[in-house]
């Protein structure tokens, strides 16, 4: 097939998956199964190889990141029942004072969105950046922009979070190095975009008139439960699972080898032991039934992200599956070895799934399926193919995102707020991220 006629089915596919969706009312996953068949017969795959593609492509991706996925969520619902999660922020922005609370605001939502969905993190800091704008007497956009763009970042390039978890295995490199250089570049994009965004707020950005609808949703909170964990003790089960992972990249760039390094190293392990821990603080706080009670909620939680993340990775499947990075590099030409043009290739297709089907984690995990043959032949380390594109997979998040949705109604914005907001936040994620990327690309090439 020529690039044109895959292109076409590409669109085609998208645009079923977007109908069943929208109009249908099926479940995003379903969604996605239904469009991988639609594009890989469209494309020429017989009715078998499709089906065995979409099952392949499920069943490669939860192989790799499923139980650090169901981990990483129960720890996270730990954190947060137990109060944990409210100790660290309270205390980062009690500890920072006036003039960096707002940084510090949004370093605990960096924090708290590596094991916690951003969806998640988003509510249980929402009351804290009220509270925060009250007492720095600054309006509402400021403390709701630092929350936005740290979580949003932090849950899009540093794991567990499915994105950057599939990342290291969709392109088969050490987990360890998403994990320091996902968190180097959040830290760097997030602390630049919230910045340059507090400036725009401060030279007019915002309209309360037109952006805000005055009604914020945000129910009572309630008081911390008798026994939290203190600060340190909750950062245990953030910092756990960091700390196992790099190990084997820190012990293998100094030469040294160990069977108990790589065994603590795996990713699973790793998860394992961040979750006991998590347990482990929360038990004085919820006793063994509420442990055991938070744990089935997360569980309860997880099963649907699991299955659209699949899912995606079923989709993303089916498209290699049809050649299409072979098209790709054939139209390219020589150009598919440029790091530059690989780079900008990865980012154009993660911003067009992006757009059109809203789902960042679908997104993310289709173009990095599609760029991942591309790795081989290009002279540069394949994290910054990854991360080109997880920055197209958080750019443009607009009314088809259930992000946009949490962050609009939950600070009481209109849809034109909410763009100011959520959306701008995920472009200046994706620009920062992409100066990394390209910066790299030059230097490899």
């Amino acid at each position: 097939m020529t690039i044109t006629q895959v292109f076409i089915w590409l669109f085609i596919s998208i645009a079923v998956i977007l109908f069943t969706i929208i109009v249908l009312k099926l479940n995003p996953a379903i969604g996605l199964i239904i469009g991988s068949m639609v594009m890989g017969l469209g494309c020429g795959m017989s009715l078998t190889d499709t089906m065995d593609t979409i099952g392949k492509g499920f069943g490669n991706l939860m192989t790799g990141i499923g139980i650090p996925i169901g981990l990483g969520v129960i720890l996270g619902k730990l954190l947060e029942d137990s109060g944990g999660a409210r100790v660290i922020a309270e205390t980062l922005v009690k500890k920072a004072g006036p003039k960096m609370a707002l940084y510090a605001l949004g370093f605990a939502a960096f924090l708290l969105a590596i094991p916690v969905f951003f969806d998640i993190t988003f509510i249980i800091l929402v009351p804290l950046a009220i509270e925060v704008a009250k007492n720095m007497k600054k309006p509402l956009p400021y403390t709701i922009g630092a929350i936005t763009i740290s979580a949003a970042g932090a849950h899009t390039l540093v794991p567990p979070t499915p994105n950057p978890l599939a990342a290291a295995s969709i392109f088969h490199f050490d987990l360890g190095i998403m994990v320091l250089v996902g968190a180097i570049v959040c830290f760097f994009a997030t602390t630049l975009g919230e910045f340059i965004y507090f400036k725009m707020l401060d030279h007019g950005f915002w309209n309360a008139a037109t952006d805000e609808t005055g009604a914020i949703s945000v129910a009572e909170e309630e008081p911390l439960p008798e026994h939290a964990p203190s600060f340190g003790a909750s950062l245990i089960p953030l910092l756990l699972p960091v700390v196992c992972i790099i190990m084997s990249t820190v012990g293998n760039a100094f030469g040294y080898k160990s069977t108990l390094v790589d065994f603590l190293s795996n990713k699973i392990t790793a998860m394992l032991l961040g979750t006991i821990a998590a347990y482990i603080i929360a038990l004085p706080a919820l006793g063994a039934k509420g442990c055991e009670k938070s744990a089935n909620h997360g569980v309860d939680t997880c099963g649907i992200v699991l299955f659209v993340t699949g899912a995606g990775g079923s989709f993303g499947a089916v498209i290699s599956g049809t050649g299409f990075a072979d098209i790709v590099q054939k139209g390219l030409g020589s150009m598919s070895t440029v790091p530059l043009v690989v780079i900008l290739t990865g980012f154009g297709l993660a911003v067009l799934f992006r757009v059109a089907l809203g789902s960042g984690t679908v997104a993310s995990i289709t173009s990095m399926n599609i760029m991942a043959p591309f790795a081989a032949t290009c002279p540069i380390h394949p994290v910054f193919i990854a991360l080109a594109c997880l920055a197209g997979g958080i750019s443009i998040g607009h009314v088809n995102d259930s992000g946009f949705w949490v962050v609009t109604n939950m600070s009481g914005y209109t849809v034109k707020g909410g763009l100011k907001s959520y959306t701008i936040g995920g472009v200046f994620l994706a620009v920062f991220t992409m100066i990394v990327c390209v910066t790299a690309a030059l230097i490899a090439h």
